[in-house]
């Protein structure tokens, strides 16, 4: 099955970790669309693979997935959207649709419940949907390719991420940084465009810092952001010194650290 991000889950997706809490859950609805009539059967054939395809194009919208089930009169459902105002768009737009207008007199049956997001360590069967996630979070693949590198030669000492009823919506890594004392770099931190500004980076952080135990963590990021986080101005010798560039713990000031060749390949 398929998420909003066109990434593939498993039918037993990993649903464990700890919850984090946020202002606003997230929205999930799982049911079923009922045929009557073969009338309706060709109808939801013929619309539904649209409907689905503008449904995980909307920016709130995380996973949409409507399978036609053993019984051909019956499709099961799965949706996933960033918050109650995220699903009343889904839900305007759905009703002004060829496949709302066409599909009325078809049954319904949903159950609608709210998620918390859950933090666990990434495992293989992640991969291809951390790949598409990253992606989406920068607008571009340079830090998927970086995650899939470090991953590649060995250097993912931590790998964290967020996820809803399995679909990974943000994700944090570490890797060894060469420097005075075993030291770590916290980098990429991605977060679904969706769900930014909600608290799921400070907490994918703040997880991954606990990870570190008494190690140093270095990154490069918006310095108001990571303040938040214990993160201060790193006085390091490195290719990226700058005000971007910061420290939670301790390496003496002007000392060199260097960061997995990863970070370094074109």
């Amino acid at each position: 099955m398929s998420c909003a991000c066109g990434h593939h889950h498993p039918a037993q997706a990993d649903v464990s970790g700890r919850p984090v809490p946020l202002a606003r859950p997230l929205v999930a609805l799982h049911g079923r669309l009922i045929c009557t009539d073969m009338s309706q059967m060709l109808t939801a054939l013929d619309l539904l693979p649209d409907h689905r395809a503008l449904s995980r194009a909307e920016p709130g919208c995380l996973r949409f997935d409507v399978e036609q089930s053993e019984d051909p009169m019956v499709w099961t459902l799965t949706e996933l959207f960033a918050d109650d105002a995220a699903f009343a768009t889904h839900q305007t737009r759905t009703t002004a649709s060829p496949w709302g207008q066409a599909s009325r007199a078809l049954t319904r049956d949903f159950h609608r419940h709210e998620v918390r997001p859950l933090i666990r360590p990434e495992a293989p069967g992640d991969h291809k949907a951390l790949d598409r996630l990253l992606t989406i979070a920068f607008g571009r693949p340079d830090e998927a390719r970086l995650l899939r590198r470090l991953r590649a030669e060995g250097d993912l000492a931590v790998s964290l991420l967020a996820h809803a009823e399995g679909v990974p919506i943000a994700h944090v890594a570490l890797s060894p940084l060469q420097a005075e004392r075993p030291a770590l770099a916290l980098a990429p931190l991605a977060v679904h465009p969706a769900l930014q500004r909600r608290g799921l980076g400070r907490a994918l952080t703040a997880a991954a810092l606990a990870a570190a135990g008494d190690r140093p963590v270095v990154t490069l990021g918006d310095p108001e952001l990571y303040a938040g986080c214990g993160f201060v101005p790193a006085d390091l010798a490195s290719p990226w010194s700058g005000p971007a560039l910061q420290i939670h713990g301790a390496l003496p000031p002007g000392s060199r650290i260097t960061h997995a060749p990863a970070f370094h390949a074109p």
